[in-house]
């Protein structure tokens, strides 16, 4: 029996082209009765998809239809029912955000790549770090600072100068972004159940802003992030281009 899938694209006219091409090939319902959603895009519409979608059991499988696509595979029309069934899954936990403003407000979200803190001004942000309860940092002066999942280790960390992390490794990578004190601290790998807490010091004079994926928070006081193992999302890779090898490619390149 033919698996139920859905497709969804980005709002460019590539992926809205594809779009049209794959509903007249394929039989197709909608995403709620899909038990596979074909994404056509690049990998901010993936991680969007992935987001709504993933946390209700619905397996994700994208073509690029955008400009990186490290998340996506190659658009290929054909064959698309055994692509499918030759495709190897990729589990990924994202990272839960609890956030604090200044008004007290408080703010939740999931990140599938990671969660970043990140000044708002020309003032540059001053943080307390404490991981498990216990300060491990009294004041990180710098543009901003994120915690990475595995699957997010080769995006915005990376740009950071963070460490690529193996999928499937049960560790965090914590990255200062632009450090300018403690000038020598490029960072630390985290187990993964660690809770990390952010304390936004001087807040009023040195505000900052808070962001999971396509949530993003002004003005926070404080934001603790963990691992969220109760939720598993998963993505669909042809063989050839499985995430893993992605990620292990990666830290070969030049």
């Amino acid at each position: 029996m033919p698996i139920p899938i859905a497709f969804v694209a980005a709002s460019t006219d590539d992926a809205q082209a594809a779009l049209r091409t794959l509903r007249r090939r394929y039989d197709h319902v909608s995403p709620t009765d899909a038990s596979v959603i074909i994404v056509l895009g690049g990998d901010g519409m993936m991680l969007n998809v992935l987001s709504q979608w993933g946390p209700q059991g619905k397996q994700i499988y994208g073509m690029n239809k955008g400009t990186v696509g490290f998340l996506m595979n190659r658009y290929r029309e054909d064959d698309l029912g055994a692509r499918l069934e030759a495709s190897q899954a990729a589990v990924v936990h994202p990272l839960r955000m609890d956030a604090v403003t200044a008004e007290g407000a408080r703010r939740t979200g999931l990140a599938i790549n990671e969660v970043s803190l990140l000044r708002q001004t020309r003032m540059t942000a001053s943080i307390r770090i404490l991981v498990d309860g216990r300060e491990r940092l009294a004041a990180l002066s710098c543009d901003g600072v994120l915690v990475s999942t595995p699957a997010g280790s080769t995006a915005y960390n990376l740009s950071a100068h963070g460490p690529i992390l193996p999928l499937g490794t049960p560790l965090l990578a914590l990255t200062p972004i632009c450090p300018f004190r403690p000038r020598r601290w490029r960072g630390a790998l985290l187990p993964e159940p660690a809770e990390v807490t952010f304390e936004v010091l001087e807040a009023d004079k040195r505000p900052v802003s808070a962001t999971a994926s396509e949530l993003e928070v002004r003005n926070v006081r404080q934001v603790t992030v963990t691992a969220d193992r109760s939720t598993s999302l998963t993505l669909l890779f042809d063989p050839e281009h499985h995430l893993e090898e992605r990620i292990l490619a990666e830290q070969f390149s030049p």
